[in-house]
């Protein structure tokens, strides 16, 4: 027998730590611009995200509960892993139509950002937060605190830094998260995902769904325990009327276009609690 048979890689969702198929065992192809496959790609159902958004749930409170300073250590350390794994990503994105040096560039741009949003976990509460003056015997504090679980739609374009960008922003202050991912931008998605799979962050902190934005996203703004959607990665082509439904339900909509580094990323996903305390004789 001469020659290799190709092994052709399915990637799989990211749920609670662990990579599960799709309960319905359905999958899409990821081709190259030539039209050669690449991989094929698990497509996430109702039922996945579902599962996914009650990892984030339960993953949330003890997620938020940990110090800024360790959340930050355990960021960093992402930031090693994926600096371990430059080639990888490099010849991932080269594999879908990246030009050579543009994939080295973006890779090495991600993981900049991902170490610049890491240095903001133990800052971001004293430049956002606030001592207020008040007229009477009391201290006034204004204190950011996370939202809670936010969805992400991930840009549909095959880049690695513009899911980075809106992953690391959501998580730094305690939030967790459920990506979806589709298209071509579903291989980095899921990488990134095997880099937190062997990472220190807890299990459920983030989700990665692959498949159909327009169908997960009616469930994405409908779900009650989702506290805030990013939509920032919506393909154009999206019904936006789908939006609707968390209006009714009053969760938070984030349609920012921010190319680089930002604060106001992390002021998205914030709530800030004002706190009246006596001042002691």
């Amino acid at each position: 027998m001469t020659g290799k048979i190709p092994i052709t890689k399915t990637y799989k969702l990211f749920i609670d730590g662990v990579f599960p198929r799709s309960e319905s065992g359905r999958t899409f192809s990821v081709n190259n611009p030539k039209g050669e496959l690449i991989a094929n790609v698990s497509q996430a159902s109702r039922k996945d995200f579902r599962e996914a958004v009650r990892a984030a749930r339960s993953a949330q409170r003890p997620w938020a509960s940990k110090t800024a300073y360790n959340r930050g250590q355990i960021l960093y350390r992402v930031a090693e892993i994926l600096e371990s794994r430059k080639t990888e990503f490099v010849e991932l994105l080269k594999s879908i139509g990246v030009d050579s040096k543009a994939a080295t560039r973006e890779v090495e741009d991600s993981i900049q950002r991902w170490v610049w949003y890491a240095g903001w976990s133990d800052k971001y509460s004293q430049v956002l937060g606030s001592v207020n003056p008040v007229s009477g015997p009391y201290f006034n504090f204004t204190v950011p605190e996370p939202t809670g679980v936010v969805g992400i739609i991930a840009p549909t374009e095959p880049s690695m830094l513009g899911l980075i960008s809106r992953l690391v922003p959501a998580i730094v202050s305690g939030n967790t998260v459920v990506v979806v991912s589709e298209g071509h931008s579903s291989l980095t998605s899921v990488t990134i995902g095997e880099v937190l799979a062997t990472s220190d962050v807890p299990a459920g902190v983030v989700n990665i769904l692959t498949g159909d934005q327009t169908d997960l996203l009616p469930w994405m703004v409908g779900h009650l325990d989702v506290n805030a959607v990013d939509i920032s990665g919506i393909s154009p082509k999206t019904d936006l009327t789908l939006l609707e439904e968390a209006a009714s339900n009053v969760k938070r909509v984030v349609a920012r276009q921010v190319n680089e580094e930002s604060l106001e990323l992390i002021s998205d996903f914030l709530e800030m609690k004002t706190v009246w305390h006596p001042i002691g004789k």
